[in-house]
């Protein structure tokens, strides 16, 4: 009898477990069983997406949700990176997005046709900002982040992501990376956002704390991003 290819491809991630590295990785992951982690290194798994994205059956594995292992969904995650159709790629995103429990599947997560697919990708991520979901929200400010600072900004982007009032750990460490990147990128409009004071003391903080550390905001806006810290 023939292995299915879920079989093969655990068998497959099991190959290239590195102890070493599933020890790291566990301690940078600490919310998801410590033995769902096999300890996958990146580039390999992402070289075995490339293999595995031209198999005509690899939708069975895509389908096999939830998976068990957290390389599973890295590997998941990397195939869905490669779709080149953005129709049938965001099916499949809105299909996994519920079954994301970390915070390093959710980040890796990012398909390169959204690029070129601006406009409907913001209604999605309009959408997934009312999720009750932490990963899916953290994944909607993620692509806020990665595709609406630069050309494609809007000042109300600031707000929505302001609007966002939950106290999970993942979600506001996002929407801090979120603010500081906006100062590197759009510093004259997040700075006047900032003034506002709309967030919570620590999210506040915590954007200007990241935003002080980047080596893209000169010393000048440094020091007055400090005098701006709530006490």
């Amino acid at each position: 009898m023939s292995k299915s290819i879920i079989e093969e491809i655990r068998e497959k991630l099991f190959g290239l477990e590195d102890k070493k590295y599933a020890e790291f990785q566990r301690k940078l992951i600490p919310n998801i069983p410590p033995q769902t982690i096999i300890g996958t290194r990146t580039p390999r798994v992402k070289a075995y997406a490339k293999q595995m994205i031209k198999r005509e059956d690899i939708g069975l594995f895509l389908n096999d949700l939830p998976h068990k292992y957290f390389d599973e969904n890295q590997l998941h995650v990397f195939l869905l990176s490669l779709m080149k159709d953005f129709d049938e790629c965001m099916e499949e995103v809105e299909k996994f997005l519920p079954y994301i429990n970390n915070w390093a599947t959710s980040d890796q997560l990012s398909p390169k046709c959204f690029k070129k697919n601006k406009k409907e990708l913001l209604k999605r991520i309009n959408h997934w900002l009312r999720s009750k979901k932490e990963y899916t929200l953290r994944f909607a400010i993620g692509m806020l982040l990665q595709h609406f600072l630069e050309e494609d900004f809007k000042e109300q982007h600031l707000y929505k992501v302001a609007k966002i009032q939950r106290e999970e750990y993942y979600i506001k460490m996002m929407q801090a990376w979120y603010y500081s990147t906006a100062l590197v990128k759009q510093y004259e409009t997040t700075l006047n956002f900032l003034q506002q004071n709309l967030l919570d003391k620590w999210l506040h903080n915590k954007s200007i704390q990241k935003a002080v550390e980047s080596y893209r905001i000169t010393d000048e806006q440094k020091e007055f991003l400090k005098t701006l810290k709530q006490k």
